[in-house]
């Protein structure tokens, strides 16, 4: 289970964005993984051929399972994106995009 250090939460300042269309907010310092971990999101994207779901694993940028689509660009680890205000985040769906 993912959950915030209890100091860490108290001082930070929150910051909205979307998620898949919704509005959702993070919190300053924290990654795109960390906020959608934080909001309970355990997938981050589905495989193109079965279409399984998959979540963050190794979170330091090694797995690439936690490939979203952040601003219409896909490929985002967001493990290693720092969280914006105003960031469009989306679930990434099917194959990565090569040469992004």
């Amino acid at each position: 289970m993912f959950r915030r250090l209890p100091d860490a939460a108290a001082a930070a300042r929150e910051l909205p964005f979307t998620l898949d269309g919704e509005p959702v907010s993070g919190r300053e310092g924290d990654t795109v993984a960390a906020a959608l971990l934080a909001l309970g999101r355990r997938a981050f994207r589905r495989t193109a051929v079965s279409g399984a779901e998959r979540g963050p694993w190794c979170l330091m940028g090694v797995c690439h399972d936690c490939l979203v689509t952040i601003d219409g660009a896909g490929n985002a680890q967001g493990c290693l994106v720092p969280l914006r205000a105003g960031m469009a985040v989306e679930t990434q769906r099917g194959r990565r995009e090569v040469g992004r």
